[in-house]
């Protein structure tokens, strides 16, 4: 990388400090493509953000990259799991998860997320009549793990619960830090898995996501998923299942408080919605709602930094890296690159019209990533919160009465540094 300008101060990668700013303004300066040095790893990171630059990395030699930094304090927490696993170990298990994640499954868990947004929209609307505000950070990360956690067991979530009807993944939303203290208690919950995955096996497998993976065979020797790598596999999908929708729609709500000819444009949409035939189906017409939610991570997109390592040498644009280079690509950079966003830090929903994005290079929105390693549960994050965004503002309107804007916090997700309160209006 030693064609690459960069700046002299360091970037501190433990991400304790303000990483976003050093790499913000570093774009800013040097463009498409730089290099920082971490004192860290004792080494420089190249940090590309031309989509160019994305389709070589993600997609066209994606053979050639691993995960990069950071993935070390994913596998404490979670594992060996699709998130974390490389090689032959992730391109099985992919292929054992990938089923679970059709739209007919999709379709059998929209109950789950009905139920879920219709029995917090009633709590909404009570803080509403009585004037309270409500704590929408909190909220949204209740109602995301409910969803995630019934649509993978199902019935035996009664089972899992504790006797007052709170489930133990709720440490996930009590508890915002995620160090070593908190990955212990979480990896306690393996023998709750492991209980719940005995009783599918001495009864029924279960229609439910966990019942999909205790399905799963490999093609070629018809072996299931061993007992380790399904706990991984259960622990990934509730952390990545809840904690990143939840960050969207925070950003969703707060924008639309702030973007009042946006919402009543949602408002109309949405009105005309059949609640009473909410699915899948009815969900896919809701495109200026799609819009919104697009725009939304567009400016903050929850997996706000990628990292990987090449394993050869490689060429990124034209710049040649060799074999063991960290490479950052970070979709919050990207999506503001000035040559493929008119005014990138205006928020407009109208960006993403059918004829707009027809038009647009493919490779400069990635809130999902890209290529074989995308996210797995794009299509049910997009339903999820497609349905929430409508189901609840079918009824009310959020008011932001804060003076000052929300901080942004960037660690793993790209969230709110603070808890976001809003007032609830109730519609006519």
């Amino acid at each position: 990388m030693n064609d690459l300008p960069g700046p002299a101060e360091p970037l501190d990668i433990s991400f304790n400090e303000d990483a976003l700013d050093t790499l913000s303004a570093a774009f800013t300066r040097y463009g498409d493509a730089f290099k920082i040095f971490s004192p860290e790893i004792n080494a420089y990171i190249g940090v590309f953000s031309h989509p160019d630059h994305v389709r070589q990395v993600f997609v066209d030699n994606h053979a050639n990259y691993t995960k990069g930094i950071g993935i070390e304090r994913v596998r404490i927490l979670l594992g060996n799991g699709i998130m974390a696993s490389e090689g032959d170990t992730w391109r099985r298990q992919r292929k054992l998860i990938q089923p679970a994640f059709h739209r007919s499954v999709i379709a059998r868990m929209f109950e789950h997320i009905r139920a879920g947004n219709i029995a917090l929209r009633d709590r909404w609307l009570a803080h509403a009549r009585d004037g309270r505000e409500i704590n929408l950070t909190q909220d949204l990360s209740d109602v995301t793990l409910n969803v995630v956690v019934n649509s993978i067991f199902g019935d035996d979530m009664a089972a899992i619960a504790s006797t007052d009807g709170r489930h133990p993944f709720a440490l996930l939303t009590e508890d915002s830090e995620r160090n070593l203290q908190f990955a212990y208690k979480f990896r306690a919950l393996s023998k709750l898995v492991m209980e719940c995955v005995n009783r599918r096996r001495e009864g029924e497998l279960g229609n439910d996501l966990l019942g999909m993976l205790l399905a799963g065979r490999d093609r070629r020797t018809n072996d299931a998923m061993s007992d380790k790598l399904l706990i991984d596999e259960v622990l990934t999908l509730v952390v990545a299942g809840h904690e990143t929708t939840a960050s969207a729609l925070n950003w969703f709500w707060y924008l639309l408080a702030r973007h009042p000819q946006v919402e009543m444009r949602l408002h109309d949409e949405v009105d005309r919605w059949n609640e009473d035939g909410a699915d899948l189906n009815s969900v896919a017409q809701l495109t200026y709602t799609r819009q919104v939610l697009d725009e939304t991570m567009r400016l903050y997109p929850p997996g706000w930094l990628l990292t990987r390592r090449s394993i050869g040498a490689d060429t990124v644009g034209q710049h040649p890296i060799a074999a063991g280079t960290n490479v950052f690509l970070s979709p919050y950079l990207i999506h503001r690159h000035p040559a493929f966003w008119e005014n990138p830090e205006t928020f407009d929903p109208d960006r993403f019209a059918p004829a707009q994005a027809a038009q647009r290079n493919r490779f400069c929105y990635l809130p999902f990533a890209l290529g074989p390693r995308a996210c797995i549960g794009e299509q049910f994050a997009l339903v999820e919160m497609a349905a929430h965004a409508a189901l609840l503002a079918r009824k009310l309107r959020l008011r932001y009465l804060r003076p000052q804007p929300v901080a942004m916090e960037c660690q793993v997700n790209l969230r709110p540094r603070q808890n976001i309160y809003m007032q609830v209006e109730e519609r006519q």
